[in-house]
């Protein structure tokens, strides 16, 4: 079963105490051990200034490469040319700190107007009274598909605008296929068989460390499609774990398997690999025929791999590709603060950068398919080759998708370093698959508990 990298894999997260008084702490291997406490008082708040001239000043807060600074500069640049009275302070930098400093900012009641957020922490955001409900001001959702609208949605509100769609794809380096004289598999009827035993071909046809797949096992939303495609689910709607230790050591079972046949690296090469950045991952690197990624991801892989990847759909258990059960996955949301002292105007940003075309035509699919219909048939003419290729697999697979996930609970930011530690247990032969899957379900528990 297949793994979608995040880089970097150590996430912040909010956990709730058991005291009133409320805390952000970062949680991961390589986190400290400080925490801040999530000041959300009923007074005061914090936000951006007015000029004495009118005009209002929103700070906008996102994580990203420098290539998305740019483009993201541009859309605020085509905001500020349409509304001279607005101005926007752009804060951004890398995913490794960006979480550690808006918990930060939360708690000083200083949060930007505008925040990216991601699906993992919408929730604990939310939840806390850290967001503003944008379905009480004047946001138009009208051209969004409902499972991308319905991610940013919860009992707090609508609190995320999806900023892009992103789907669970295998990504194939053809040339890796060629070398070994392999051919590639039919992703509309592939097994998970068909899997194991084609990536095993690729291996035993190749030169010493190049292998027909990577492994899984480092981040939860692989474990998340091989429960749904069990009839089990990573999460249930009221917040809960919804599978049993049984299925994830079922998963590391055939995680096992198929290291042992040789279909996927070794446990010391799994472990190296995931502290690889991206051009230097085993598929941009010609190390491995097939990976498993987010569709947005696809272009920077390409640019590193220097030649065409091809986009696969999930192999299934019955071979039939409405049995993979995708979904469309909000990549990103525009979220705000619920302490802005400029609402509407905050609304009004969002507004832009979800259904103007001027918007689009800055951002493009920097963030994953435009999430609202018409910008998308809008900018088609602008996207880079690579782009064109998501874009087609998200439209081919919307027949196809399963019943999207229930959103990750408060707390659910742990989950990817639990996963990711006992897949290391597991492959390292120091705890058998249904030891870990006994201690890990604990732990997740515990985590999302709060």
């Amino acid at each position: 079963m297949p793994v979608f990298p995040f880089r970097p894999s150590l996430q912040a997260a909010i956990t709730t105490p058991a005291k009133p008084r409320r805390r952000l702490k970062r949680l991961g291997a390589t986190a400290a051990a400080a925490a801040v406490v999530l000041a959300l008082t009923a007074c005061g708040g914090g936000g951006s200034p007015q000029s004495a001239g009118g005009t209002v000043e929103l700070r906008f807060s996102w994580w990203g490469s420098d290539k998305r600074a740019q483009v993201t500069q541009a859309a605020i640049d085509a905001f500020e040319a349409q509304n001279p009275g607005i101005k926007i302070k752009a804060e951004y930098g890398d995913w490794s700190g960006y979480w550690d400093k808006l918990a930060t900012q939360v708690a000083a009641n200083d949060a930007p107007d505008i925040i990216q957020m991601d699906e993992k922490y919408i929730t604990e955001y939310s939840s806390r009274g850290a967001l503003l409900d944008l379905s009480k001001y004047d946001v138009d959702t009208s051209k969004f598909d409902e499972a991308a609208l319905n991610a940013g949605k919860g009992e707090d509100g609508l609190t995320g605008i999806a900023a892009g769609i992103n789907a669970a794809t295998i990504l194939a380096n053809p040339e890796v296929f060629k070398a070994a004289g392999v051919e590639l598999p039919d992703d509309t009827k592939w097994t998970w068989e068909d899997f194991e035993r084609i990536a095993a071909e690729v291996t035993a046809k190749s030169p010493k460390g190049t292998y027909g797949a990577a492994a899984y096992g480092t981040d939860e939303a692989s474990l998340g499609v091989w429960l749904r495609q069990n009839g089990k689910s990573l999460y249930t709607s009221d917040g809960k774990l919804g599978f049993e230790p049984s299925d994830i050591a079922d998963w590391w079972a055939f995680l096992k398997q198929m290291s042992e046949k040789k279909a996927v690296p070794s446990a010391a090469e799994v472990v190296e690999a995931e502290a690889a950045p991206l051009d230097q991952s085993g598929l941009a690197t010609g190390k491995n025929g097939l990976a498993f990624w987010w569709s947005n991801q696809l272009p920077a892989l390409e640019k590193a791999a220097g030649g065409e990847l091809k986009v696969l759909r999930f192999p299934s258990k019955t071979g039939s590709a409405s049995d993979a059960q995708l979904w469309y996955k909000a990549s990103q949301f525009w979220s705000a603060s619920s302490r802005t002292k400029h609402p509407e105007e905050v609304a009004k940003f969002i507004n832009f950068l979800a259904n103007d075309v001027k918007a689009g035509e800055a951002l493009l699919a920097d963030r994953g398919v435009y999430p609202n219909s018409e910008v998308r048939e809008a900018i088609a003419p602008k996207l880079t080759p690579a782009d064109v290729k998501v874009v087609e697999f998200i439209d081919q697979i919307k027949g196809e998708l399963g019943e999207a996930p229930a959103p990750p609970p408060k707390g659910a930011g742990a989950i990817q370093e639990i996963v990711k530690r006992y897949t290391s247990e597991v492959l390292f032969e120091r705890l058998s698959t249904d030891e870990a899957g006994k201690k890990a379900v604990d732990e997740m528990a515990a985590a999302i508990s709060g």
